[in-house]
C-alpha cells in the first residue's frame, strides 16, 4: 500500500511540474526588428556593426530591401497601389564608426491610382564610408526590368556618420506583368 502511495506521489508530481526552463526566443538578441504597415516599413538594427570583416550592420538594409519589396507586392494585391516616398526616407545610424551601432530605418509609401504606376520592387546600393557603386547595381537590376521600363532611384541619402545609400524601386515583371 505505501509503494503505491509513493508512486502515486510521483506521477501526480511528474504530471504537474511546470517547465520552469527558459525558452528561448527566436528573436535575435541584438534587437533587429522590421514592422510594415499600408503606409510604411520601420526598423531598427542594434549590434556590431562588423563580424569577421563582413559588415553586417548594413546588411539591415538587405532585409529592410526585402521587407519593402514584400510589402509592395502585398499592398498592390489587395488594390492600394503604391510607391515609396523618397522623399520621406529616413535613416539614422548612431554609433556608427565605434563598433556597435543602432542603424533605423523609416521607409514609406505613398498612394498612386493606377495599378500600372505602382511599384512592386525594391532594393538599395550602398556604402558604409564609402560610395555606392550604383553602375553596378543599375548592371544588376537591367534584367528584372519590364521591357522599356526603367530604374527609378533615390537621391543619394546619408547620415552624419558615413552611411550612403541610393534606394532603388521599380515595376516588378511577374506581379506587374498586365503592365508590360
Amino acid at each position: 500500500m505505501r509503494s503505491i502511495l509513493i508512486v502515486s506521489i510521483l506521477v501526480f508530481c511528474f504530471l504537474n511540474c511546470k517547465d520552469t526552463t527558459k525558452k528561448i526566443s527566436d528573436k535575435k538578441t541584438t534587437g533587429n526588428e522590421i514592422v510594415c504597415s499600408d503606409s510604411a516599413c520601420e526598423g531598427i538594427y542594434e549590434g556590431p556593426e562588423f563580424v569577421n570583416g563582413s559588415d553586417v550592420a548594413h546588411q539591415f538594409s538587405n532585409a529592410m530591401s526585402a521587407k519593402v519589396g514584400d510589402q509592395l507586392k502585398d499592398l498592390f494585391i489587395k488594390g492600394a497601389y503604391s510607391q515609396v516616398d523618397f522623399s520621406k526616407i529616413r535613416m539614422s545610424t548612431k554609433g556608427m564608426g565605434s563598433g556597435q551601432v543602432v542603424y533605423q530605418l523609416f521607409i514609406p509609401f505613398v498612394s498612386v491610382t493606377k495599378k500600372c504606376d505602382a511599384f512592386t520592387s525594391f532594393d538599395h546600393v550602398g556604402g558604409w564610408n564609402h560610395a555606392p557603386a550604383l553602375s553596378a547595381r543599375k548592371a544588376q537590376l537591367g534584367p528584372a526590368l519590364m521591357p522599356d521600363d526603367s530604374l527609378h532611384i533615390s537621391a543619394l541619402k546619408t547620415t552624419p556618420e558615413g552611411l550612403q545609400e541610393y534606394w532603388i524601386q521599380w515595376r516588378n515583371k511577374i506581379t506587374q506583368a498586365l503592365c508590360d
